[in-house]
């Protein structure tokens, strides 16, 4: 019988058990791997639990997630007639990274992708959506495996019928499916990072291809500069290239100088002599702008009612930035420059194209003064920015080394792949710390989630769901 209990029942019956048994946080995560490749990007900073969610919260939140995506990937078609140049310019594209886009694209776009989401009291809220290979915590399960080699979180598992994605091999799946290789055929592949961090992320890179191999496509790693085309075909030193994972985003081509470095590739691609996963098409999706014009009262003519009541639980009121009128969720109209300098402890101004909270601007912090908040907002007006409305998460509860456990704040990061549900990724802080943004690079700790299987589901609990 499947275990009917919600996240916050699971929750708080986990931590009952781990205070009876007197197991510290450092016990906890004693079984966590300590590579250099992991250590160089995690720095040791793993939560001392999984996240928690039930089959219904489970289920709800896929479908919201995948509806999410289905309708980003709709949006040139349904606002512009198909006419990606003119969607990539609305969005926030330059010309350099327009053409970078047309000459790169797929002939569907992925579905890998990731959310990141904050749980409020009425369900998960929306912050930003990912999409493409170069997403972050692909191996969070590689730390759900790692819990679970604690006998109290494994008999937890057991008994509350307890699994999770192994989004790792669903990225290798991912990768063969898009790029057109049948499981087994072993294709040569190189992740591909740009000249400027390819140092700071190589350790990483080489524990991620030695993990990519494993299960099942011969992974080599570098960065762009080092790719040759030549022979027909797209060589890292003496390997011939079946894929390129890329690991560059849109935002490191905006100049013509850097699309340059990247032309012979994607001309390469082009001409059929290499695939890459994910073509550059993808991060146009994962632009807040996009999430904008979801969210804006005059689009909700194009999509269907389940997929607008989806929208409306899942997605903030988010605009772009610009002078003129616009409709509140109650409906009532206001002017949306004046409306946002006179509710700034509600909203938050980001860029629409950067990543990992860069260029944030939160109204609400005590830092950000009013003058702040006017010269910023003034200055994003019909600019690559957008203004989104606060969520107040959840605290999620966590054992610490000494003491009962404390609050912290958890960012959500749930994946699509091609087989649906992907996962989920955890980053978080302390309420203590008080993070601006949660964020890898800003502090914060890393985690997983285990989820209750469905009734009819055949999978061992404390196992991962086999790739389909």
């Amino acid at each position: 019988m499947t275990s009917g209990l919600s996240r916050a029942e699971l929750t708080a019956q986990y931590l009952d058990e781990v205070k009876r048994r007197g197991i510290s946080a450092g016990q906890l995560t004693s079984t966590h791997p300590e590579s250099v490749g992991l250590r160089s990007l995690y720095g040791g900073r793993f939560l001392s639990r999984p996240l928690f969610l039930g089959a219904e919260e489970t289920e709800q939140l896929a479908h919201d997630m995948l509806t999410m995506r289905a309708a980003l990937v709709s949006l040139p078609d349904k606002l512009y007639g198909g006419d990606f140049a003119a969607f990539g310019r609305a969005v926030g594209l330059n010309e350099a990274q327009v053409s970078a886009v047309l000459r790169s694209r797929g002939t569907t776009v992925t579905m890998q992708s990731r959310g990141d989401l904050y749980l409020d009291e009425t369900g998960f809220k929306l912050l930003e959506f990912n999409m493409g290979s170069a997403l972050g915590g692909i191996d969070q399960s590689d730390m759900a495996t790692a819990l679970l080699d604690q006998p109290v979180l494994l008999e937890f598992a057991r008994k509350h019928r307890l699994s999770f994605v192994d989004t790792m091999r669903e990225q290798v799946n991912d990768m063969l499916v898009e790029c057109g290789f049948a499981p087994g055929s072993r294709p040569k592949m190189a992740t591909v990072d740009w000249p400027s961090s390819y140092e700071t992320l190589e350790p990483y890179m080489r524990h991620f291809a030695g993990r990519l191999t494993e299960m099942g496509i011969d992974t080599v790693f570098g960065h762009i500069g080092q790719l040759e085309v030549r022979d027909g075909g797209v060589w890292l030193g003496d390997v011939r290239l079946d894929i390129i994972q890329r690991l560059f985003m849109l935002e490191d081509l905006a100049d013509p100088e850097s699309l340059a470095l990247a032309e012979p590739i994607l001309d390469a691609a082009a001409r059929g002599e290499v695939k890459i996963f994910t073509p550059l098409d993808a991060e146009m999706f994962a632009s807040k702008r996009a999430l904008a014009m979801l969210s804006d009262e005059a689009n909700r003519k194009y999509f269907d009612t389940e997929t607008l009541a989806s929208l409306d639980r899942i997605l903030p009121w988010t605009r772009a930035v610009r002078s003129g009128p616009v409709t509140l969720e109650d409906g009532s109209q206001v002017e949306l420059i004046d409306y946002v300098l006179s509710h700034r402890d509600e909203l938050v101004i980001k860029p629409t194209q950067l990543h990992g909270g860069d260029g944030v601007l939160l109204g609400w912090r005590t830092d950000t003064s009013a003058e702040l908040w006017e010269e910023r907002v003034r200055a994003a007006v019909d600019g690559p920015w957008i203004v989104q409305r606060r969520i107040r998460p959840l605290f999620e509860y966590f054992p610490m080394p000494d003491g009962d456990p404390e609050p912290w704040v958890v960012n959500w990061g749930v994946y699509t792949v091609v087989n649906g549900y992907g996962g989920v990724y955890a980053r978080a802080g302390t309420v203590e710390s008080d993070l601006e943004v949660i964020r890898l690079y800003g502090g914060a700790s890393v985690g997983c989630a285990l989820h209750v299987l469905p009734e009819d589901s055949d999978v061992e609990p404390g196992t991962a769901l086999p790739v389909r």
